[in-house]
């Protein structure tokens, strides 16, 4: 089983956030505040260069120092031992492999692997256990595995898999994107939690998570209103149900929205509330939300 259980807690994915122009570099010293607003509010731990931090437009070089920032600004704060997640992008195991290697020396303790999917169709779920088992073998930090069909063209990770790939000595957990309440309550069914941990993909379904067994959540809306997320975590955890519930009622619609406006509309969001140059969302449309 796993030799070092994940964290239990609430986990923002951080944005990243670019300079404007045409070259929309990033923003290193935005970045660096919006952090200190992520770490000073009582999350667990920072995603960096995961789905919202769009991974797929960084460079290696980009990613490589968005993680030491975030461990220099959790230093800073005091939080030594912050927990710091890097998202992996790649089509090779041997890329992702590169990639969580890199990401040790430069500060990460935990890798977020996604599968592969260009080649989609040939990937069963042999193929599907057989990558994430080469890739723990490998990985100097433990991964987590990523289950979001939407951007992995469709490939869904099943619980089935998971039962195999949770018993991998390196393999910690699952960010249910899916949003698989069934998944968190038979992988809780058959793992403790300081083996292998389900965790929600959205705040919106922390509690429903919480209660099937999930051991928290990495949400993107945490960039928003991370303090409130952390509460309804807290909540449910000293039994104080109802209070929880009406939080999470709270954020529904404001996390949907945000789900809905994608990427682009959650920067602008998180921009307007928080007083950050809207020019920094490297967006070229606005979004009109009720938040």
């Amino acid at each position: 089983m796993a030799q070092k259980g994940f964290p239990p807690g609430v986990y923002a994915a951080s944005l990243t956030w670019f300079s404007p122009g045409d070259d929309q570099k990033i923003d290193y010293e935005l970045q660096s505040a919006h952090l200190v607003h992520l770490i000073g509010s009582g999350l667990t731990g920072v995603v960096v260069a995961g789905s919202n931090g769009e991974a797929v437009a960084l460079t290696n070089e980009e990613r490589l120092r968005l993680i030491s920032l975030t461990r220099e600004v959790a230093t800073r704060m005091g939080h030594h031992d912050l927990p710091i997640i890097i998202g992996t992008v790649g089509q090779t195991t041997y890329e992702i492999i590169a990639q969580l290697r890199a990401s040790k020396a430069a500060g990460a303790d935990y890798g977020l692997v996604l599968t592969p999917s260009y080649f989609h169709f040939a990937m069963d779920a042999a193929a599907i256990i057989n990558f994430f088992k080469e890739v723990a073998d490998a990985s100097p930090i433990p991964i987590l595995i990523y289950s979001w069909p939407l951007v992995t063209s469709g490939i869904d990770i099943t619980s089935d898999m998971m039962t195999v790939l949770g018993k991998h000595s390196n393999i910690v957990g699952t960010k249910l994107t899916c949003g698989g309440v069934g998944k968190t309550v038979r992988i809780a069914a058959e793992f403790k939690p300081e083996e292998f941990c389900a965790l929600t993909g959205f705040t919106d379904w922390l509690v429903p998570g919480l209660s099937a067994g999930a051991s928290g959540s990495i949400s993107g809306f945490a960039n928003l209103c991370p303090k409130t997320c952390v509460k309804i975590y807290e909540a449910y955890k000293a039994g104080k149900i109802d209070e929880a519930r009406v939080l999470q009622s709270a954020i529904a619609a404001p996390e949907w929205a945000l789900t809905k406006a994608g990427i682009n509309g959650t920067k602008w969001a998180v921009a307007k509330f928080l007083g950050y140059e809207i020019e920094s969302c490297a967006t070229l449309q606005c979004f009109h939300l009720t938040v």
